[in-house]
């Protein structure tokens, strides 16, 4: 085993610099290293929607054992969801074909007229909706939610279209 210092720049900005402390097998070649580093930030958004989600942070501790329960619960629901998800992702995938998984984001995204893919939030929310008494109807609720993805997909392509007339002005 070895350790060492990963030092990673900035595509947009050179001066950006940021530092992992490495301990890894002698002969891991840089790329294996570079790639776990950048699974960070998807560990941490997955830690943070489960604190917004499920009440991953909402827990008194008074013992080890009632913590424990607290957290693997919370992290369970979080996994249900996100499974959830998924299989909602994959069926619409199914109804393109095979050919549409292999597009880029972007085309799966004009491919599915305006809409964002479900996200674990959304899922949650159609979920609360279904669940909660007196129901509303399911049309109101899907209604509900192809208009928010629908606008979080607007919000987006303006988004894109900001930061590659910002990188053409550099």
């Amino acid at each position: 085993m070895q350790r060492g210092l990963l030092v990673r720049r900035s595509v947009g900005d050179a001066t950006n610099l940021a530092y992992y402390a490495v301990y890894a097998p002698f002969h891991t070649p840089l790329q294996v290293l570079a790639h776990v580093a950048g699974r960070r930030w998807a560990i941490e958004e997955s830690f943070e929607n489960s604190k917004q989600l499920v009440g991953l942070d909402q827990y008194e501790v008074r013992s080890w054992t009632g913590w424990y329960r607290h957290i693997t619960l919370a992290l369970l629901a979080h996994a249900c969801l996100s499974v959830l998800r998924a299989n909602a992702i994959q069926l619409d995938f199914k109804k393109g074909g095979a050919a549409e998984k292999e597009r880029s984001s972007l085309q799966a995204f004009k491919a599915h007229r305006g809409l964002l893919p479900l996200t674990v939030p959304e899922v949650r929310r159609l979920l609360v909706a279904l669940l909660r008494l007196p129901a509303p109807p399911p049309a109101h609720a899907l209604a509900w939610s192809y208009w928010r993805r629908h606008h979080h997909a607007r919000a987006k392509a303006c988004h894109w279209r900001r930061r590659r007339r910002k990188k053409l002005r550099l």
